[in-house]
């Protein structure tokens, strides 16, 4: 009963945000406007979008980029102009632009207008933990419609793989056009990365040759009465012993790099340790991960799908999760076979993706013994070639230039009248 209380006050709210929709109507359509939004307007000047922007300024400077945000403190170039992510901020910036961009999804009552154009970038690709319906009871009836609202309304999907083609009409709820363009905010991953490399050395006062490794803990999210909250779990990864064990086996001096996800960056407390003076630093608040990420020498998360475009980018990756059987139970299901599988041959979850048969290309660790253990034993020639396996058995689209296929797209919305 609490439940469905929850739903019909939310689909009240959503009946209001839907008339303030209806209202801006009154005021035309932008031909060059272009509005964008991340994390349900949490997020800044990054992810997908970031990169997706700056290409369209490039070929067309006199498009006017509209990005809303909950925190006007946060900083983005003179060409973007920051709106409110309220109610009216929406339905004025959203009713007035061409084309939309969201990396989440648009807020429970959104209207589009007729020549009007959608495109989600999604915040993942491949992935760890299942998402949508892929979750099974874990999905819960006010998520599902909000996702199902929100996949109603797209154009376009971007997705870098026949791995993502085959899982969004579930994991998105959408089977509309996927531009199997790769991932925008991955292209700053390909190539060398020796910029990205230095700025975040200079950034954090480091010498130019320190190895850094960064630990990403996913985002962990519950629901009570179908109202979804955030939390996050005290670390059990021992990271003295890491960096120590980092330094006997690759040589040179190593730093810890922490980042937790954007959705707990607000009220993310530092970690402190006085045994790591020195050898930590926090890039929780960066409002783009992957310029950081491209800094990166290695990278642990537990169930954080970057960890596979860590991958991509020749990252050695490791997963440290020593709740994968809680952990997959909370979610109704994994991508991957982690708590069944023996760690040296874990494989695809055939009951979610039964088109592939696939081994995960990353070890995997369940405690703090398990994981030093497999840093020493790492290989990097091996991990190099089952990478490279693994991106031809899923298809991956990965040059460096996806940024410049979804500008192209867009260009094409624009111009339709």
């Amino acid at each position: 009963m609490q439940e469905q209380n929850y739903i019909r006050w939310r689909k009240i709210k959503a009946w209001g945000n839907r008339l303030a929709f209806y209202l801006c109507r009154i005021f035309p359509i932008k031909r060059h406007r272009i509005c964008i939004a991340t994390f349900e307007g949490k997020g800044g000047f990054g992810c997908n979008p970031k990169y997706i922007v700056r290409e369209l300024h490039r070929r067309h400077p006199d498009y006017e980029f509209i990005w809303l945000v909950k925190d006007r403190d946060k900083r983005f170039p003179d060409y973007v102009k920051k709106a409110p992510y309220t109610v009216w901020g929406r339905a004025y910036w959203m009713s007035t632009a061409k084309v939309w961009i969201d990396n989440y999804r648009t807020h429970y009552g959104t209207a589009k207008r007729k020549g009007q154009y959608y495109l989600n970038t999604n915040h993942y690709t491949e992935g760890i933990k299942c998402t949508g319906l892929l979750r099974g009871e874990g999905f819960s009836r006010m998520a599902y419609l909000v996702s199902k609202a929100d996949s109603d309304q797209m154009d376009a999907l971007v997705t870098d793989s026949r791995w993502c083609d085959a899982v969004m009409p579930d994991s998105m709820l959408f089977a509309g056009a996927m531009l199997k363009t790769g991932a925008p905010r991955c292209d700053i991953l390909y190539g060398e990365r020796r910029e990205a490399r230095r700025r975040i050395r200079e950034k954090h006062g480091l010498p130019q040759d320190a190895h850094i490794v960064m630990y990403a803990p996913t985002f962990r999210e519950g629901a009570k009465n179908g109202k979804r909250s955030v939390y996050s779990e005290a670390w059990t990864l021992d990271f003295v012993r890491l960096l120590d064990t980092l330094e006997a086996k690759f040589g040179g001096k190593w730093y810890l790099c922490l980042r937790v996800h954007p959705q707990l960056a607000p009220t993310f407390r530092q970690y402190k340790n006085e045994a790591l003076a020195g050898r930590i630093f926090d890039e929780s608040q960066a409002d783009d991960m992957y310029e950081v990420l491209a800094g990166m020498d290695f990278y642990i998360t537990d169930y954080s799908s970057a960890i596979f475009e860590a991958g991509f980018a020749g990252i050695p990756a490791f997963i440290y999760a020593d709740d994968i059987a809680q952990y997959a139970h909370d979610r109704g299901a994994l991508m991957w076979n982690l708590a069944t599988d023996p760690h040296e041959r874990v494989r695809n979850n055939k009951a979610v993706t039964p088109q592939f048969d696939l081994t995960l290309p990353f070890p995997v660790a369940s405690d703090n013994e398990e994981l030093l253990e497999k840093l020493q034993q790492f290989d990097g020639n091996v991990y190099h070639q089952t990478m490279e396996k693994f991106t031809q058995a899923i298809g991956l689209v990965f040059d460096g230039k996806a940024s410049a296929r979804v500008a192209e797209n867009i260009g094409g919305w624009m111009e339709d009248r």
